[in-house]
């Protein structure tokens, strides 16, 4: 296989593995919610004259196992589970759930987005991106004095809320620290486009766990363990819980076509790499095998300068861009969101990735009047669109719905007697 040790060790030190600021930042946003939720109950039990009072609180999910990578446009998850004595809370599981939004909204108060309860966590947005998941749990002893635990969803069910963690890093260490640069590589490429649906961080570690194969390379690393995933999948496409083997982690069928989804893509991209094994493989082919697989600039800055790519690019924006017909003829369009309800913001306000189930309105502002109409073309891409990839409405102002995960654009087009006089083109990225 080409050794390109040197730049593939950058591009994961320099541009896959967070930052230890970003990693201060996460946690710093976490303690700040367990203060509010602190502050929040007390103010409710207050009112209510209740007890409900927080025992301990554990950092779960990626950020625990630090497999975080780094992400241009900020979608960052923070899970933390948030522990009760079972004696001291409500046995409903909405009820316990609307306490805790109750109690997060009386300190949440500046947030864009209204703490809101889902079936597994109370979930909290912020408008740079990052949003953070509270798992509710409850514990009491049992028979022997020891702890047990269960987990807050559509009913309670018995769930260690460390457990997941402690495999994870009982595999990593048994890798001799492979597992994790591997889980890391291995998200990169499920989210080097925009409008792939892939498995999510646990799917993918599970089966990096039982598919690591470890070289003194980390490139060769990568590649005999993605390798080695991709033939375990053509065997066999289910994927259990690391901690309870009886139980499944693909709970839809929307979940099982991801892990499709991930399988083909490795078998397509990884014939893609086949060039690395070829007699006269060159830097600039190695390089290019591995652009073509991240899809990141760092893999693009490597390569020679090429004037036709450049030129296409100037081209395309452009296009994407122009105005038809005078300069002084235009159109500027505005875009709004509602994170809450009612609360209409700009749409650069939120720096992230949008979530789905939001309203997203586009306003139009011709620069002349004497117009005929206007339209409004919208264009999904990505996995969960395949079945409405596009449709057009009419009107100075339009409202869409975000469905589908991907980056969308949403063309408007200002007539005059059925002729385009001017338009411009606005992005949303859906998570």
């Amino acid at each position: 296989m080409y050794n390109l040790s040197s730049k593939f060790n950058t591009f994961y030190n320099n541009h896959v593995v967070l930052q230890g600021e970003k990693q201060s930042e996460l946690g710093k946003k976490k303690n700040t919610n367990i203060d509010r939720l602190k502050d929040g109950l007390k103010e409710y039990n207050d009112e209510h004259d209740t007890n409900y009072k927080l025992v301990d609180n554990v950092i779960q999910g990626s950020v625990a196992m630090h497999t975080v990578t780094q992400n241009d446009e900020n979608e960052y998850d923070i899970d933390v589970a948030i522990i009760f004595d079972k004696s001291s809370i409500p046995d409903s599981t909405t009820r316990v759930k609307n306490i805790m939004v109750d109690a997060l909204k009386r300190k949440c108060s500046g947030f864009r987005t209204e703490p809101e309860a889902k079936t597994n966590c109370i979930r909290i947005e912020y408008a740079s991106g990052y949003h953070i998941d509270f798992a509710i749990y409850r514990r009491f002893l049992n028979d022997d004095g020891e702890y047990e635990y269960e987990h807050c969803g559509s009913e309670w069910r018995s769930r260690d809320p460390w457990a997941i963690t402690n495999w994870f890093n009982t595999e990593n260490t048994a890798s001799n620290n492979d597992l994790r640069s591997v889980v890391r590589l291995l998200k990169m490429f499920c989210k080097s486009r925009d409008g792939w649906s892939m498995p999510g961080g646990l799917i993918q570690s599970v089966l990096a766990s039982e598919s690591v194969s470890s070289d003194a390379r980390l490139d060769v690393t990568f590649y005999n363990t993605i390798c080695n995933i991709r033939d375990r999948l053509g065997q066999d496409q289910e994927v259990y819980n690391p901690t309870n083997a009886d139980l499944t982690l693909l709970y839809t069928v929307k979940d099982k076509q991801k892990v499709k989804n991930l399988h083909s893509r490795l078998t397509s991209y990884i014939n893609k790499l086949s060039v690395l094994f070829e007699d006269d493989c060159t830097k600039e082919k190695a390089i290019e095998a591995w652009n073509d697989f991240f899809s990141h600039s760092y893999w693009a800055e490597q390569l020679p300068k090429n004037e036709e790519r450049i030129q296409k690019t100037i081209d395309m924006f452009a296009e994407m861009t122009s105005a038809i017909g005078t300069q002084k003829e235009t159109v500027t369009v505005q875009v709004f969101t509602e994170l809450v309800s009612g609360q209409r913001i700009p749409l650069n306000a939120f720096k992230g990735k949008l979530p789905k189930g939001k309203p997203v309105t586009f306003i139009a502002e011709p620069s002349f009047t004497d117009y005929t109409d206007i339209k409004w073309f919208v264009n999904n891409t990505g996995d969960e669109s395949v079945n409405n990839r596009s449709y057009d409405t009419n009107g100075k102002e339009s409202t869409h719905e975000t469905k589908y995960r991907g980056k969308h654009t949403v063309t408007c087009k200002v007539y005059r007697n059925q002729q385009v006089v001017c338009q411009t083109v606005k992005r949303v990225s859906v998570r």
